[in-house]
């Protein structure tokens, strides 16, 4: 099955540690490709971006609603085996529950990984019941997305879940390019039918986990019951759900370039250039 795999390199010597992000429910790699990808190439890394199967350009499209979590944990197994080097792991919303899961594996190939406004361990259960109590409406558009698909969705309840208020309208509009259906047994997986197995005491890699102020899906207590389980502490980025998109993009993007080069021990450079570009 072939699986796209987006990918900007930098001008000169990329750094040792290449990025594999892995996007969200309703999505593709191409949310990545926006300004993630570009901005992490200026910084000197090789950053990857995958299409889970039945998103973008990646095959599956045929029985997208039947395809399990455990079938995109295989696709982010066979993306990160492309790489020479065990890459960072960088998971949004289901993107990151994605991440986690393929940590399960003995054999996994991840030198860090870093959650953004991811489904947490325990999965959507606590999630989707405070979106039920705060906004009824948006978990009602959802169903509908999941059911009929994006075009029958009322795009302004959508938006104001996912994006800040002050994104431009063209913005807007290129986000619901990137809008397609989701797996419904995916949704499933993520409310326990495939519940995560991973012992977080044998997760011996640097963890990042960002959540958004303004995000109507994931609440604050998931992102700091996903700290906790890794044994970190949370950082929150003044920006709604679609983090990548955000207008305030550019701070959460400073704040995984400087955990990376943290990290890895990378040059400060890095860590300077992380406030430049646009």
């Amino acid at each position: 099955m072939y699986l796209e795999v987006l990918r900007r390199l930098p001008a000169g010597e990329p750094h040792a540690v290449p990025l594999l992000f892995v996007h969200g429910s309703f999505t593709s790699a191409s949310i990545w490709d926006e300004r993630f990808l570009p901005f992490f190439a200026r910084q000197g890394y090789a950053a990857y971006a995958l299409s889970l199967r039945g998103h973008g350009a990646s095959h599956g499209h045929d029985k997208l609603a039947g395809w399990r979590l455990a079938d995109y944990v295989e696709d982010l197994a066979r993306a990160a085996e492309r790489l020479d080097v065990p890459p960072v792991l960088i998971g949004h919303s289901m993107g990151g529950m994605v991440v986690q899961k393929y940590l399960e594996r003995p054999s996994h190939r991840a030198g860090a990984m870093v959650l953004m406004a991811s489904v947490p361990p325990h999965g959507l259960w606590s999630s989707m019941f405070c979106m039920t109590l705060r906004n009824p409406v948006l978990m009602q558009q959802l169903a509908v997305t999941q059911t009929w698909g994006p075009r029958y969705a009322w795009q302004e309840v959508v938006q104001r879940a996912l994006l800040s208020d002050d994104i431009p309208p063209s913005d807007v509009d290129n986000y619901f390019r990137h809008f397609q259906g989701e797996s419904h047994r995916v949704v499933l997986d993520m409310l326990g039918w495939d519940r995560l197995r991973l012992d977080p005491a044998r997760v011996d890699m640097p963890v990042l986990v960002l959540g958004a102020e303004h995000d109507e899906f994931v609440s604050d207590d998931a992102i700091e019951t996903t700290a906790a389980f890794y044994g970190t502490e949370p950082r929150q980025m003044p920006t709604a759900h679609a983090m990548m998109l955000d207008t305030r993009w550019q701070q959460v993007a400073a704040a995984i370039n400087d955990f990376v080069a943290g990290a890895f021990a990378l040059d400060a450079g890095v860590r300077a250039r992380s406030g430049t570009g646009s």
